[in-house]
C-alpha cells in the first residue's frame, strides 16, 4: 500500500491514473485547490434507482458495521445514495461533502472513483495519493461503472470507500458483484419496459396503413407504412427527435425525409417505459417558414447565425447567384477607410443585390456609415452576422434598418436534420449511390455537439469520403474526434450551456464580464463551465 504522505511524482503511477491526472489538469483543476462540489436534485426514481436500491440493501447488510461506505452515483456523477454502518466514517464522508446530490465528476474534483470510472467505462482502484486533489487523499476507493446490458449505455457507478490504508482486497470483487446484480435487474426491467412498448405499438398499429413507430431501450418497431416511407437516414433522424424529448409531454417535430417529402412527427411518451410512440403525419408547411428562408421581397435582409451555420448560403439564396459580395473581414487588410469607400460606391450605384458579410466585425464608425449607405442604397441588400448582444449595441443601427431577419438555428438544435444533411453531403462528394452511412454511423453523427455547425459536418463527410469511396461507412470510418457518443444530457443542461457560451462570446471572451452579464460570480461561472465542459 502507498503512504498517504508520499508525493505521487516520486513513485511509479499507473497509466490509467496518469491519464486521469492529465484530464484533471486540462479541466483547470489544481491539486491544492478547494473541491468545486456542486449539488443537484437527488433522483427519486428511474430505472437505475429501481434496479440498484434492493442490491445496495443486501450489500449494506453484508458490510454490517465495517468502516467503509457504498456509494451509488448516476451517469453524470451525481451521488444518489450513500450506505455506511459506521457512524464515525459516515460523519467523515459528510465533512468532505460526500452526500446525496453532490457531483463527483472528473471536471469538478479530478481523479476519483466515481467520475473516473464513468469517464473510462472501466473499474478503477484509487488509493489515497492516486486522487488528484489533496483534499481526498485520506480515502481509498474502488469504483465500477454500471453498463446497461441492452442499450450498452453507462447508467451510473458503484463505489466503495474506506480510510486510506484500510482498504480491503475484497473491495473490487464485492463491487463487481453488486454491479453485476444491478445490471441483471436492469435487464429484467428492460424486459418489462419492452412489453409495455410492444403493447403500445400493437394498439397503435391495428391499421397497417398507419405510419407509426415505437422507439425505446434497445427496441425499434415500425409498421409497413412507416418502413416504406423512411430511409436509414430517416430512422436515425427520428431517434434523434426522441432522444431530445422531455419526460411527460408530447412533442412535435417537422422533418424533411431523404426522399424530399416533409412530414410531422407526433412523439408521445409511453407510460411506464423509457420510450415514445411516434405518429408520422404528412405535412404542408407554410412556405414562409420552410427552411427558415425570408421572403425575397423584404429588404434589407439580416441573416444571423453561428460560424459555419450556413449564413453565406442563405444570403446567396435570397440575393441570387449574381449578387455582389462585400466581406467586412477584408477591411482588416484593405484598411477601414478604403473598404468603406468601396462599400459606399457600390451601394450608391444600380445593379444586382449586394451581400455584406460579417458585419459583426465593423467598428462603430464604419457601422454608422454603413447604416447611412444601406438606408439610401439603390440596390437590394443582405447583411450577415453572428448572433450576440452586439446587434443591440454597436451594430444596432444596421440591425434596425432591416425589414426582415432570418435566424439560423445551430446544428445542435436541429439534430434530426443531421442524418439527411450528412447523406446529401456524401452524395455531393462521391455521387449518389456509391457509398452510404450506416444507421449506426448516422446515430453517432447526430449525437455530436457540432460547434462548427454545417462547415464542421462537411469536413467530417469529406474525411470519410476520402477514406471509403464505396460501400457502407461504419462508425470506425469516422474521424476519431467524432467517433464517440457523448453522454446524453438534459435539455435544461444543454440550454444552460448555450446561454453561457453566448454570454462569453458577447463579452469577447472576457469571463468576468460574462459572469456580470449573467448575474453570477466568476467562481460560479467557472464551476458551471467545468460541469458543462465549456473550454
Amino acid at each position: 500500500m502507498y503512504s498517504t504522505t508520499q508525493d505521487p511524482r516520486t513513485r511509479r503511477v499507473r497509466p490509467e491514473i496518469e491519464s486521469s491526472w492529465s484530464r484533471s489538469r486540462l479541466n483547470g483543476l489544481r491539486q491544492d485547490g478547494e473541491p468545486a462540489l456542486t449539488h443537484g436534485t437527488v433522483a427519486g426514481g428511474g430505472i437505475l434507482v429501481r434496479a440498484a436500491l434492493p442490491v445496495l440493501d443486501r450489500g449494506q447488510a453484508e458490510l454490517d458495521e465495517a468502516r467503509c461506505a457504498l456509494v451509488l452515483a448516476d451517469r453524470e456523477a451525481h451521488v444518489i445514495d450513500v450506505r455506511c454502518g459506521d457512524g464515525m466514517f459516515r460523519k467523515a464522508l459528510a465533512a468532505f461533502g460526500i452526500v446525496p446530490g453532490v457531483r463527483f465528476g472528473e471536471e469538478q474534483v479530478g481523479t476519483n472513483a466515481v467520475g473516473t470510472p464513468l469517464e473510462t467505462r472501466q473499474g478503477l482502484l484509487v488509493r489515497g495519493t492516486d486522487h488528484f486533489m489533496t483534499a481526498f487523499r485520506g480515502f481509498a476507493c474502488y469504483g465500477h461503472p454500471i453498463i446497461h446490458p441492452i442499450t450498452r449505455r453507462t447508467e451510473g457507478v458503484v463505489n466503495i470507500g474506506a480510510f486510506s490504508g484500510e482498504e480491503h482486497p475484497l473491495f473490487a470483487p464485492l463491487v463487481r458483484r453488486i454491479v453485476r446484480d444491478i445490471e441483471d435487474r436492469l435487464q429484467m426491467d428492460s424486459t418489462r419496459t419492452q412489453r409495455r412498448l410492444l403493447a403500445a405499438f400493437q394498439a397503435a398499429a391495428r391499421s397497417p396503413r398507419r405510419p407509426v413507430m415505437v422507439v425505446g431501450q434497445g427496441i425499434v418497431l415500425a409498421t409497413p407504412a412507416a418502413l416504406a416511407l423512411l430511409e436509414p437516414a430517416d430512422h436515425a433522424a427520428v431517434q434523434a427527435c426522441v432522444e431530445g424529448m422531455c419526460p411527460g409531454g408530447e412533442v412535435n417535430h417537422r422533418l424533411t425525409l431523404v426522399c424530399g417529402r416533409t412530414v410531422r412527427l407526433k412523439c408521445a411518451p409511453v407510460d411506464g417505459a423509457d420510450g415514445a410512440l411516434i405518429d408520422i403525419v404528412a405535412d404542408r408547411p407554410d412556405r414562409r417558414e420552410a427552411a427558415g428562408t425570408a421572403l425575397a421581397a423584404d429588404w434589407p435582409l439580416l441573416v444571423v447565425g453561428e460560424p459555419g451555420s450556413g449564413r453565406t448560403t442563405e444570403a446567396q439564396r435570397a440575393a441570387g447567384p449574381d449578387a455582389c459580395v462585400l466581406d467586412a473581414t477584408d477591411s482588416v487588410w484593405q484598411g477601414e477607410q478604403t473598404w468603406a469607400k468601396g462599400m459606399a460606391a457600390l451601394l450608391e450605384s444600380t445593379g444586382d443585390p449586394v451581400i455584406i458579410e460579417n458585419v459583426q466585425l465593423l467598428s462603430e464608425q464604419v457601422t454608422a456609415l454603413a447604416a447611412k449607405c444601406v438606408r439610401t442604397a439603390r440596390r437590394r441588400t443582405v447583411l450577415t452576422s453572428t448572433p450576440g448582444e452586439h446587434l443591440d449595441a454597436v451594430h444596432a443601427p444596421l440591425a434596425a434598418l432591416c425589414n426582415a431577419r432570418c435566424d439560423l438555428l445551430p446544428l445542435r438544435r436541429r439534430r434530426h436534420e443531421i442524418p439527411r444533411l450528412a447523406q446529401s453531403m456524401l452524395a455531393d462528394e462521391l455521387g449518389a449511390g456509391r457509398a452510404r452511412l450506416t444507421a449506426d454511423s448516422l446515430r453517432v453523427l447526430a449525437a455530436q455537439s457540432w460547434p462548427g455547425n454545417l462547415a464542421e459536418l462537411r469536413r467530417v463527410v469529406q474525411f470519410v469520403a476520402g477514406r471509403r469511396s464505396a460501400g457502407d461507412i461504419v462508425p470506425a470510418d469516422l474521424p476519431a474526434s467524432h467517433r464517440g457518443v457523448p453522454a446524453p444530457t438534459s435539455p435544461l443542461r444543454q440550454a444552460e450551456r448555450e446561454v453561457i457560451v453566448a454570454a462569453i462570446e458577447a463579452a469577447g471572451g472576457n469571463r468576468l464580464q460574462a459572469a456580470r452579464a449573467l448575474g453570477v460570480s466568476r467562481s460560479t461561472l467557472y464551476n458551471r463551465m467545468r460541469a458543462l465542459r465549456i473550454h
